[in-house]
């Protein structure tokens, strides 16, 4: 997901909840667990950090992150007179958030980014966008970003480089910016070359 596409997502979920947990899911590639599961007391509004505790990741390693500022303002939102054992997202009456794929499907569907079709015996399929997916964009925006691997690793919770490569996808809009460097450097080079023969 480019960040043109983040944007509609964005400007179309209108519970804080979901614009929330887009956010941080889009950032920080946190999995779709590790964000319906997170409690207040993980939140330091005064230090900007999230911090998901031992055993309650999928490769059962603690991390820490420092929330952007958007981040931050939202989490700030979403924590606002609840309790260290109350959940972070929650729907109207404090109810947790446990599954969002209704409100997924419903976002990508007005904002042009997935449909229904008709699958196998007839059964509706997604086709489209998943939540999945922002884990993939975050990890490649963090590489784009210049943060080094050994950091994003840390903060996408990926544990061997191997997986965490197949989450690294180029897209052709980075081959369009390769190729501008490239000549950026070479033109640099030509106009250093034809300096020196002066």
């Amino acid at each position: 997901m480019e960040n043109e596409q983040y944007q509609v997502l964005n400007a179309g979920a209108e519970e804080l909840w979901l614009k929330s947990i887009l956010a941080t899911g889009y950032i920080f590639g946190f999995r779709r667990s590790e964000l319906t599961e997170m409690k207040v007391r993980q939140v330091n509004l005064n230090h900007r950090t999230i911090a998901l505790a031992a055993g309650t990741t999928k490769n059962d390693d603690a991390r820490i992150v420092v929330m952007t500022k958007a981040v931050h303002e939202l989490i700030s939102e979403c924590v606002q007179g609840k309790a260290n054992d109350d959940s972070v997202f929650t729907r109207s009456g404090n109810e947790r958030v446990k599954d969002f794929r209704g409100a997924w499907w419903s976002l990508c569907t007005k904002a042009d980014l997935g449909k229904f079709v008709t699958g196998e015996n007839m059964k509706p399929k997604w086709k489209g966008l998943i939540f999945h997916d922002l884990r993939r964009s975050a990890v490649r925006n963090m590489i784009r970003a210049g943060i080094p691997e050994v950091v994003a690793m840390k903060i996408s919770g990926h544990k061997t480089r191997s997986v965490f490569d197949r989450y690294n996808i180029v897209s052709p809009d980075d081959f369009v910016k390769a190729a501008a460097k490239l000549e950026n450097r070479t033109d640099t080079i030509t106009s250093t070359s034809e300096i020196g023969r002066l």
